[in-house]
């Protein structure tokens, strides 16, 4: 068994694959550096991220593969599924072995699932671009936290940055403790070392004096438009699933 050590960063992967080839010696698993060796390994190497060498796989595969194809496999690394990176070497090492592209070969069950992982963070992504509610501090600054399943932020990011361009904002995934903030001229990415103090400033105490209004005024507006008799708890969860609901402010009680 052939063992790979590497930072379980994207750059990181690619690299991986580079040094394979170089070394004609692939790996059956890949572990984080530091993490312990199964036992009766038969070698083990630890990658070096390099992001020359990362590069020219990149360029490979944009050869090899059409534009959109290239895409599923970032996406499908956003999944951050267990052991999603050993899927997308095997896809890796097929798309640059095979003669012809493999992207539309769903016959090979790791094309199927890049695809189908690929999918799902794009519904995730869509689903953010929905459900993202900004609340606005008392310092002008929208704040917007979420929880998504799959690291989709960096998918929606652009969306936000287009559509709220005229109006600080930042929105901080709370399960993986980062974020984009926009200061009215570039998006960036950024990082808590304890984001106790992003969720204090969302007590209704340290709000910008009209948010509570026009919170409550969105929380009235959504109910009026309830038709009672066609409630559908089971469609309502499918459409809008309840994972959002704790930072939607039409699913708040009124006055909080």
């Amino acid at each position: 068994m052939h063992i790979f050590f590497y930072d379980k960063t994207f750059e990181g992967l690619l690299t991986a694959v580079f040094d394979a080839y170089s070394r004609r010696t692939f790996p059956d698993r890949l572990l984080r550096v530091g993490e312990p060796a199964p036992l009766f390994a038969d070698t083990t190497y630890t990658v070096v991220t390099d992001t020359p060498r990362a590069e020219r796989v990149r360029l490979g595969l944009m050869r090899k593969l059409p534009a959109e194809a290239t895409t599923l496999i970032l996406r499908a690394w956003l999944s951050e599924q267990p052991t999603v990176d050993e899927l997308l070497f095997r896809y890796i090492r097929k798309a640059l072995d095979a003669p012809e592209s493999i992207a539309t070969n769903f016959a090979d069950p790791d094309v199927l699932e890049v695809r189908n992982l690929a999918l799902k963070v794009s519904r995730e992504a869509h689903k953010l671009k929905q459900f993202v509610r900004f609340s606005k501090t008392a310092d002008g600054l929208y704040v917007a936290p979420i929880r998504p399943v799959y690291n989709a932020l960096p998918l929606a990011v652009p969306h936000f940055t287009n559509r709220f361009a005229d109006q600080p904002w930042v929105i901080y995934d709370l399960r993986r403790r980062y974020g984009y903030h926009y200061d009215l001229q570039t998006t960036r990415e950024v990082t808590l070392a304890d984001d106790t103090t992003l969720r204090s400033r969302l007590d209704p105490d340290l709000l910008a004096a009209d948010e509570q209004r026009f919170q409550d005024l969105w929380r009235t507006y959504f109910r009026s438009l309830t038709i009672r008799e066609r409630l559908n708890p089971r469609k309502q969860r499918q459409d809008m699933p309840v994972r959002f609901w704790p930072h939607l402010t039409e699913m708040q009680p009124e006055g909080l």
